[in-house]
Order: C-alpha cells, then sequence, then structure tokens
C-alpha cells in the first residue's frame, strides 16, 4: 500500500505542509525555551516578594493576632504557613527545567536550604520552605502561580495562520503543476498518434521554456509526418504506374502460363507492399470520427474473405456494440489481422471473428489454430518491419501487418494483444475504450 500521493501536486503541497508544520514547532520550542528564564525570573521574584512580607509581618505582629492574621492570608491570598517537621513527606519536583530553575534563584535569594516541591504531605500546592528565627516553616501557594496560563485564542490564531499558509502553498504549488498536467496530456495525445494543439507558454520561465520546446517538437513531428506521407504517396504513384505497365506487357507477352502466374503473384506482392507502406505513413488520414456498428462491419469483412474463397466466419455469442471510431481504420486493422492469420494458419480451421466486452472495453478478436506467437516475442512484433525468425523464411510480407493495427489501435486510445488461444493458435485482440475518442 502506497501511503504517498501519485501527483506531483500532493507530493510537493504535503512536502511543504510538512515544513512548515516542523517550522511552526521549531518556533514554539524557540519561544518555549527564551520564555522559560523571564518567567521563572518572574515567579521567583514573586516568591520571595510573599515570603519576605508573611515573615515580616509574623515577626512584627502581636502574638494575639498571629492566627488571625495566618486566617486573612489564607482566606484572601490562599498562602497558608505550616511548620516543618522532621519526618514530613516531601516529594521530589518533576523533571521540568523551569521549576528546577526557579528552585536555583529562590536558594540564591532566600537560603542555600531552600525547598521548592508541588507536593507536601499529599496535599498539592506551591510548598516553599522559609525560617523564622531558626525555626523552619512551608508556606503553600495556589498551585496555578506555577503553571502557564496559555490563552485559548491562540490556538485559533496559530490555527488559521497554518491554514492561511497551507492555502497559499498549494496555490503556489498548483500554478506550477498545471502547466505540467497540461503538458501531460498532450504528451499523452502524441503517443496515441495525434498532433495536439500547442499548449500555453505561461508560468515560470522554466515551465515557459518547456512549453515551447514541447510546441515546437510537436510541430516538427506533424510536419515530419506530412512529409513522410506526401513522399510515400509520391513513390507509390511513381512505382504502381510501371508495375501497371508490367501487369499488361506480361498478359500480352509471356505465353507460358505458369511464368506468366508467377510475374504477376510478384507484381501484386509489390503492389500489396506499396499499400501497406501507405497504410503505416498516412495512421488516420484525417479520417472523421463517426458511430459504427462493430458486428456489421465484422459481418461484412467475412462475407468480404468469404466471396474471394477464404473460410472466414463470425463466432457465436459475439457482443452486438456501436462504437464511436474512424471506420476506414477499423476496417484496416481487423483487414491486416485477418491476412496475417491467413498467411499464417490459413483457414482450416477457419478463421474465426468476435466481439466481447468487459471493464469498459470492446475487444474485436481474430482467432486463428496456427502455430501462434510466444509471449516473450508479442511485444516485439508490433514494432515496424519486424517478424519471427521461423517467419521469414517462409512468409512474405513487409513486417508493417501488426504495426499498422498497433498504430490504429492506439490512435482510439486502445491497444492491440497477440495472446495464445486455448488449444493452440492465436488470438489478435484490438481493445478499444467503449466511450470512444
Amino acid at each position: 500500500m502506497r501511503l504517498l500521493p501519485k501527483t506531483l501536486l500532493w507530493r510537493a503541497f504535503l512536502l511543504i505542509a510538512a515544513l512548515m508544520l516542523l517550522s511552526v514547532l521549531a518556533w514554539f520550542q524557540i519561544f518555549t525555551t527564551y520564555e522559560r528564564d523571564p518567567r521563572s525570573r518572574q515567579l521567583s521574584q514573586l516568591i520571595v516578594s510573599v515570603v519576605n512580607l508573611t515573615r515580616t509581618a509574623l515577626v512584627a505582629a502581636r502574638p494575639e493576632v498571629r492566627t488571625n492574621l495566618l486566617r486573612e492570608l489564607a482566606e484572601r491570598e490562599g498562602i497558608k504557613i505550616y511548620p516543618a517537621e522532621p519526618d514530613d513527606t516531601i516529594t521530589p519536583l518533576p523533571d521540568r527545567p523551569f521549576l528546577h530553575h526557579v528552585q536555583e534563584l529562590l536558594r540564591q535569594e532566600l537560603s542555600p536550604d531552600t525547598q521548592l516541591t508541588l507536593e507536601h504531605e499529599g496535599e498539592p500546592g506551591l510548598f516553599v520552605s522559609f525560617t523564622i528565627e531558626d525555626d523552619l516553616y512551608w508556606m503553600a501557594l495556589p498551585r496555578n502561580r506555577a503553571e502557564r496560563s496559555f490563552p485559548i485564542q491562540w490556538i485559533g490564531w496559530g490555527a488559521a495562520a497554518l491554514a492561511l499558509a497551507l492555502i497559499g502553498a498549494w496555490l503556489v504549488v498548483f500554478r506550477v503543476t498545471r502547466p505540467l498536467k497540461t503538458l501531460e496530456r498532450a504528451a499523452a495525445e502524441i503517443g496515441h498518434g495525434k498532433h495536439p494543439m500547442p499548449v500555453a507558454e505561461t508560468g515560470p520561465e522554466e515551465i515557459r521554456t518547456l512549453a515551447r520546446n514541447f510546441n515546437q517538437m510537436n510541430a516538427d513531428l506533424a510536419r515530419l509526418d506530412e512529409d513522410r506521407a506526401l513522399i510515400l504517396a509520391g513513390v507509390s504513384h511513381d512505382l504502381r504506374t510501371p508495375l501497371t505497365r508490367m501487369r499488361m506487357s506480361i498478359e500480352m507477352s509471356v505465353e507460358d502460363e505458369i511464368t506468366r502466374q508467377e510475374i504477376t503473384a510478384d507484381i501484386e506482392e509489390m503492389d500489396r507492399s506499396i499499400g501497406q507502406f501507405l497504410d503505416f505513413a498516412r495512421a488516420d488520414s484525417g479520417e472523421p470520427v463517426e458511430e459504427i456498428d462493430l458486428a456489421a462491419l465484422l459481418a461484412d469483412l467475412a462475407d468480404f474473405y468469404r466471396r474471394h474463397g477464404s473460410n472466414v466466419v463470425i463466432a457465436p455469442n459475439s457482443a452486438a456494440t456501436r462504437l464511436a471510431a474512424r471506420p476506414k481504420a477499423i476496417r484496416r486493422a481487423v483487414s491486416n489481422l485477418i491476412n496475417n492469420a491467413l498467411r499464417h494458419a490459413g483457414d482450416t480451421p477457419p478463421i474465426e471473428l468476435a466481439l466481447t466486452t468487459q471493464s469498459g472495453q470492446v475487444c474485436i478478436e481474430v482467432r486463428d489454430r496456427g502455430p501462434g506467437i510466444p509471449p516473450a516475442e508479442a511485444e516485439r512484433l508490433k514494432l515496424p518491419f519486424t517478424r519471427l525468425q521461423s517467419a521469414r523464411t517462409g512468409a512474405t510480407g513487409t513486417g508493417l501487418g501488426l504495426a499498422i493495427v498497433d498504430r490504429i489501435a492506439r490512435s482510439h486510445g486502445g491497444s492491440l494483444d497477440l495472446l495464445p488461444r486455448a488449444g493452440g493458435g492465436l488470438v489478435a485482440c484490438i481493445k478499444l475504450p467503449l466511450a470512444g475518442k
């Protein structure tokens, strides 16, 4: 289980928030440390003054009025005087630097033997020892004199300041990460074979430079694709015209039927290779997206191949699915998979076309009973001009068929999977999101 968030926005925000919280805690510790000495001196001076005044009052008062004086001190000021006994139970001071500092200051002002405790004979309070004419006494002051009062409004103001600082930090981080999010979406579109609109060149200097370079790269890629398509279209036109003349010349000049068929087959193979180069270069050719009936498209393809003598059937229980896509591109992709299956597996048993849906995706499956593809080779075969080692000496082709299908699938936000078929064979699956593009 990942504890850190995945996005840069929240990671940076949490880092800044943690640093600010640590800074607040550090300042609080600094304040506590530097405030301890003035507060301890103030409390010790108060205690010294009370002890001296009480001692003086008791010494100067007549014996018959001392009891009334002690009662007045207890009732009005909460100050009580107890005679010290040798067996008094004195609780040691807690481990608080503030109280120990107060005790040191009291010993400097009153006597080196002055003791300070928060509990005497089980009674809580602020107890200080002092002497009157060599007799030892305990003075009990209200314990709250030693406690620091912390105004509750400080918590509210501190929380408000921290909240405002965190909001400001979030706005700063959001302003930095928002252009990066835009760049991320644009890069994903390029990964799907598209050319997004230029991103806004705003924000900090580094972000503006990154956006400017990204826009330049996007424009260069678009121009490169246009040049490639133009060059291949010109090459196709220049090659197909002499190929047509060669085909006509062979039909009229070559008398041997077998030789004529072989040469014609070679010319047709060259023409198909040129067609594949064009398909790979033009991607979607600017074709608009429209809603298509995938079941009807597969049925039409199956009829087309059956009319040309290939055994291609629709698998039972195929889902009826409508999808927003580029119909010519999808038809070209499925045709490439069927041709690939016929070339490497044949049509006995028949090639099956199927539609399945799961997890918000539709899968166009082309199933065969051929030798299949090793799982380790599946991703490599999606690259242009790539073929299995065993297929290079037997089957013909340019090695662009699967690369064309993969490019079309990615341009629709989907993917191409090459999976082993139960019982032997291959399942080529074009996965497309049902939401469309």
